[in-house]
């Protein structure tokens, strides 16, 4: 089918070569769409959804030429919502449901979810895929084969290697890098690892002027035909560069609501507005507005988790995390990037302040300028929104869940559905697992299990009377609880969802020690994770990103092989090390990838460090994002010496 597809993009493109391009006419009757997406930008983010404090006069005056969506969803991080964008469907529905991206993909036949957990979980949950199906029919191609011209810029997060890269998703022209979440920097050298088709600019360049630089000249080149443009920028998102001269004229200004003061955050969404105005003005120059479907989204809600003096304790502040916390201290202090009141909490929860984003589609001549709407949208509906407002019909073999929002663009009635959903099924340290139902005013959080911050398995709320969710009202509205979960249990078997399960393999005693420190840890020392003990092994979680276990003092020459016996969820492993020449780990290579085995099955792994000198330090890296790694046993063999072994467990 995939090859299939390609062939009707491929003709379509040389039949456009053979007539000299596409005629005047037809770019007339078939609009271009650009589709401006900002990386962790809040609902609260800009001054025409309510900021005194972000100054974005282009984003004011896309709104005056747009319907402002009011109560438009998407995932509280921002992969899963990508992967919605291209596809129509819920993120339970196609599996991406972490910001995975930049990781290796999961081996063939692996467990996504696994038959138990460790004994001390009272729930299985699900693991995530990182890369969107080649066999997905996206949005792209779908355009693709109609006839227009299909280019990506900026950052991608759904796949890291090349089989999964929009070349592959029906994006003719791309311009990406990474695979990392955001830029190792925002000024040039980027120091992407691994690969990247926007090579380093002038040094000092600023990569979200970099990509509007591409963005225009894409533009230009295709004035005379259709197309379909993602413009996906790395800004908002850490590690927050920022040009200084825009972030001095923030420092002092205060908010009249007293919400928001974060310099560095106000400097890089001006750079984002300044990046919108040049797209519109260049659309104007070439007078191709009228032509031109608009779309600005954000993909999660506003991040407030982040630099605050927990996070930098739990996160740790080493390497180039601490210039990161160094800068943000001089300009920001304790602040978080963002404040989304009035509504509660931020990205990666379900609350509203996680999940309700700006959205704003512009059409002359079919959307009515200056409009709101408080009609319930989602980043699933964009995919059949477009191709109604093309008057294109969707691939029959495609399933969506999302619909089409043009009779609200266009003011002529009702949409075919009055809700929408939001599934997290991992949840974070604080936060257990959840699913909701936006449905009408209401809305419903489900947890999957109870906890500290969690005591109620149902929250609801009347989003109407009570935007900021700081009332419950499940006790006295029983009847809207159960409707809503009703509506729950078919979102979770329509879309077949993989969601958290009891675990066979739980022991209340073994729930009862958890958070008791290991004593069996030997020489090794956690960084960004919690190690607890099991009665035959360490149980690692993760208590920041990227967890590893840190090993000092090794003096053993190499090459080492090291090895494991371990079980998780899966996902992978990678050992960094440095000689006794080194003062710190460098910023790249000396490092090997593998793999551990999904299932929650036991099983041993290999893998042999190709060191030259004297190995000082080591550090292992474990996939516990998703799901607890246990390790019965960890054993080092160098080139010459004795081995080292270390078992793990109470008993």
């Amino acid at each position: 089918m995939k090859a299939h597809r390609f062939s009707l993009g491929l003709l379509a493109l040389l039949g456009a070569w053979m007539t000299g391009g596409v005629a005047d006419a037809d770019a007339r009757d078939k609009p271009n769409i650009v589709l401006f997406l900002v990386d962790d930008m809040g609902w609260m983010d800009c001054t025409p959804y309510g900021s005194r404090y972000y100054q974005t006069p282009n984003m004011e005056r896309l709104a005056a030429r747009a319907m402002r969506f009011t109560d438009a969803y998407a995932s509280p991080i921002c992969s899963p919502t990508r992967a919605s964008l291209l596809t129509g469907k819920y993120s339970a529905r196609h599996g991406i449901t972490t910001p995975s991206g930049h990781l290796p993909p999961k081996p063939p036949g692996f467990q996504y979810l696994p038959d138990s957990a460790p004994p001390d979980r009272k729930l299985v949950t699900p693991a995530s895929k990182n890369y969107l199906e080649p066999s997905e029919y996206t949005l792209a191609e779908a355009l693709r084969d109609a006839g227009w011209r299909t280019a990506h810029i900026g950052k991608w997060h759904l796949g890291l290697t090349e089989p999964y890269w929009p070349e592959q998703q029906g994006f003719e022209f791309a311009l990406h890098a990474g695979p990392d979440p955001g830029p190792p920097s925002y000024f040039s050298p980027y120091k992407f690892r691994d690969f990247q088709t926007y090579k380093n600019g002038p040094p000092g360049e600023y990569i979200t002027d970099r990509l509007t630089d591409e963005a225009i000249r894409y533009i230009e080149a295709n004035r005379d035909a259709p197309f379909y443009l993602n413009l996906w920028h790395h800004g908002v998102h850490g590690p927050w560069g920022h040009k200084e001269e825009i972030t001095r004229m923030f420092v002092g200004k205060k908010d009249p609501r007293g919400k928001q003061g974060n310099p560095i955050m106000a400097s890089m969404l001006k750079s984002v507005d300044e990046s919108l105005g040049r797209i519109l003005d260049k659309l104007d120059e070439l007078k191709l507005t009228d032509d031109t479907i608009f779309i600005f989204f954000g993909d999660n809600g506003g991040n407030t988790h982040s630099n605050t003096p927990d996070d930098v304790k739990n996160a740790g502040a080493g390497g180039a995390r601490a210039a990161i916390i160094k800068d943000w201290r001089k300009w920001a202090g304790d602040s978080p990037p963002t404040n989304n009141a009035p509504l509660r909490d931020g990205k990666g929860t379900l609350y509203e302040g996680g999940v309700r984003v700006p959205l704003m589609i512009a059409q002359p001549g079919v959307v009515e300028p200056g409009t709101t709407t408080g009609v319930i949208a989602d980043a699933i509906d964009l995919y059949p929104t477009i191709l109604d407002m093309l008057h294109l019909k969707p691939n029959p073999e495609q399933k969506m869940d999302g619909i089409s929002l043009v009779p609200a663009l266009k003011q002529t009635g009702p949409l075919a559905r009055d809700g929408t959903f939001g599934y997290q099924p991992h949840g974070r340290p604080e936060k257990p697992p959840a699913v909701t139902a936006r449905v009408g005013d209401w809305k419903l959080i489900r947890w999957f299990e109870t906890g500290p911050n969690t005591p109620e398995l149902h929250e609801l709320y009347n989003l109407r009377d009570d935007l900021g969710e700081t009332r419950n009202l499940a006790a006295s509205r029983p009847e809207k609880v159960r409707e809503l979960n009703a509506r729950i249990d078919r979102f979770l078997k329509e879309t077949g969802a993989l969601y958290p399960r009891p675990n066979p393999a739980y022991k209340p005693d073994a729930a009862a020690d958890r958070g008791r420190p290991a004593r069996s840890l030997g020489d090794w020392v956690p960084k960004h994770a919690r190690v607890t003990e099991g009665e035959d092994a360490l149980i690692v979680e993760a208590d920041g990103k990227n967890p590893f276990l840190v090993l000092a003092k090794l003096k053993c020459e190499g090459p080492v092989t090291l090895r494991m016996r371990a079980r998780s969820g899966g996902g992978a492993c990678k050992v960094q090390w440095r000689i006794s020449d080194q003062e710190t780990f460098p910023a790249s290579g000396q490092a090997v990838e593998f793999q551990l085995p999904g299932g929650n099955a036991w099983g041993e792994a290999r893998v042999v460090l190709p060191a030259r000198g004297t190995l000082e330090q080591m550090r292992l890296y474990l996939p516990a994002q998703d799901s607890p790694v246990e390790i019965a046993w960890i054993e080092l063999e160098p080139a010459r010496g004795p081995a080292r072994r270390w078992e793990f467990g109470s008993k």
